[in-house]
């Protein structure tokens, strides 16, 4: 039987990623690693952010080897423009074959929030993600995982096709208020994602609207993951990101005592 903190992730970048764009109230200088510490979770996905890191990745994970588990993005972020043309499989199948504690492979931004002018919603296609998933099964010596992120505003597009080669989905709420109808949204969530496992994606900042996560809605999204989790509805919660953790935001502060709390607690 595992803890609640078993199941919670951080998802990082490298220092620095959003000092600039998000209108933080500081710069902030945490790793990854330290983030994940800082919160006092286990498990850490590691994102390329505006096309950085590159390859190889190696200095990288060799910093995170102690944490419990960890998955790197294949396709980084919608700034990552080279992970349009090329993905990091190659790579991060590599790391997988080195590290034991690499257990997966990340799609950020993977799909579109309409479809682009070639009719396309993701940024690779089922057939492509088919090839991954083959790689991903054989390459490391062991199966990896293929995840994938979700957002809300994504809940009505054609998916089913490109979800069929993922393993776990991700969903994410880009704008603080949104998380008003956070129950009634996971429902479509889970009524859109048959058969696969899922995970909850937290936002510490309110990157949608540029301004800190108020702690009331905070508390309301982490409340609803920690029922959820019990209920077998979700494997897992992301908290994002590392990139304000130490910025002694209130949001930030709160979610760190309530991991602390509600941590050590059993689960199936």
């Amino acid at each position: 039987m595992s803890t609640v903190r078993d199941r919670f992730w951080i998802w990082g970048h490298l220092a620095g990623s959003h000092n600039a764009g998000w209108n933080l109230p500081a710069p902030s200088r945490m790793t990854p690693v330290e983030g994940a510490y800082y919160l006092g979770v286990p498990n850490l996905l590691m994102i390329v952010y505006q096309g950085k890191p590159e390859p190889p990745f190696d200095q990288e994970a060799l910093a995170m080897r102690p944490l419990k588990q960890v998955l790197w993005s294949i396709v980084g972020d919608s700034s990552s423009r080279r992970n349009d043309e090329k993905s990091d499989l190659e790579e991060v199948v590599a790391l997988g074959a080195k590290y034991p504690n690499i257990i997966g492979a990340m799609m950020d931004d993977f799909f579109h929030n309409a479809p682009n002018a070639k009719g396309e919603i993701g940024r690779y296609s089922p057939t492509q993600l088919a090839a991954f998933q083959r790689a991903l099964q054989a390459g490391a010596g062991r199966p990896l995982d293929l995840w994938v992120v979700l957002y809300k505003q994504q809940l009505e597009l054609d998916i089913a096709a490109h979800l069929a080669q993922c393993d776990v989905v991700t969903f994410w709420t880009w704008r603080g208020p949104q998380l008003a109808d956070l129950e009634k949204n996971f429902a479509r969530f889970v009524e859109r994602t048959p058969g696969k496992r899922r995970v909850l994606g937290c936002y510490l900042w309110d990157y949608g609207m540029h301004r800190p996560m108020p702690v009331d809605l905070m508390e309301h999204q982490c409340t609803l993951g920690l029922k959820w989790l019990k209920e077998k509805k979700i494997e897992g919660m992301i908290f994002l990101s590392n990139c304000v953790c130490d910025l002694g935001l209130d949001a930030i502060e709160w979610t760190r005592e309530w991991i602390a709390r509600v941590g050590d607690e059993r689960i199936g």
